[in-house]
């Protein structure tokens, strides 16, 4: 088990979401209910489910977390893709969040892959 403060993926996790809610604050009110909701669940998914994932005991556990949290990371990605095609916000502030989110895609994948490899690594007995 581990904190998910000391994970630098979780630090931009916080980001995407306080930048997502920033991003639909200037949403039609009529999409309160629709995109805007839908946005920011996913928004905070990505680091709710890294920090369950800290919160697990097996590595195996954490991974599918991780996955979860890079599954939510896609779905903002064409949440945003769609609110940008309907104009709800400015080319600068999507592309901003673009950038965000892929980068926690990037560093969620190469945790992934971290986290497996240590998973396949021989557990170390003590002798004695």
């Amino acid at each position: 088990m581990q904190s998910a403060k000391n994970l630098k993926v979780a630090e931009r996790a916080m980001r995407v979401a306080k930048e997502t809610y920033l991003v639909t604050k200037g949403f039609p009110p009529d999409e309160r209910f629709g995109l805007t909701a839908q946005m920011r669940r996913s928004a905070v998914s990505i680091g709710s489910n890294i920090a369950e994932g800290c919160g697990r005991g097996t590595d195996r556990d954490f991974c599918g977390f991780l996955h979860i949290a890079l599954g939510s990371a896609s779905e903002l990605e064409f949440q945003l893709e769609l609110a940008s095609g309907l104009e709800l916000t400015t080319p600068e502030r999507s592309a901003n969040l673009f950038s965000l989110v892929g980068e926690v895609k990037r560093m969620l994948a190469r945790l992934i892959v971290a986290v497996k490899a240590r998973e396949r690594r021989p557990k170390q007995t003590s002798q004695g």
